[in-house]
């Protein structure tokens, strides 16, 4: 089963797909889009399904550090609904909690430039939150 792991922003949405088997996660692209312009990020997650042969959308979800949902969720949650209704697919939300902070903890201990950050952190976010949730499945 292939998998598409979402990590959505205001502005940009990291993309990461599995491995046929849905073993192993690998980030491929960010989406840049106009502030939360969610039908053109739609339109370009399409593409990557379609080209892909994804099955399953794993889509991080940011909740605070009590697990309560809050405004950017919400935003989340609206995405969630429109991939739903326009893919046929299953979204399958995973706790995306200090994701982003991770990535970039691990980007600066491997002295990779700010600029070089910027324009990965969101794809490796996807990254990582698609393995987590992959690894999840395994236990």
């Amino acid at each position: 089963m292939r998998y598409i792991g979402l990590d959505l922003g205001n502005r940009t949405c990291g993309i990461a797909i599995s491995d046929p088997l849905g073993i192993i996660a690998t980030s491929i692209g960010t989406i840049r889009f106009n502030e939360k312009d969610l039908q053109k990020c739609l339109e370009c997650v399409k593409i990557y399904i379609a080209d892909r042969q994804i099955e399953k959308i794993v889509l991080g979800l940011p909740k605070n550090m009590n697990g309560t949902l809050g405004p950017q969720s919400e935003y989340v949650l609206t995405f969630k609904k429109m991939l739903e209704e326009n893919t046929g697919l299953e979204v399958i939300l995973y706790d995306e909690r200090l994701s982003t902070v991770e990535v970039t903890k691990i980007m600066i201990s491997a002295d990779l430039s700010r600029n070089k950050r910027k324009n990965k952190v969101d794809q490796l976010a996807a990254t990582l939150i698609l393995q987590s949730y992959l690894d999840s499945l395994k236990k």
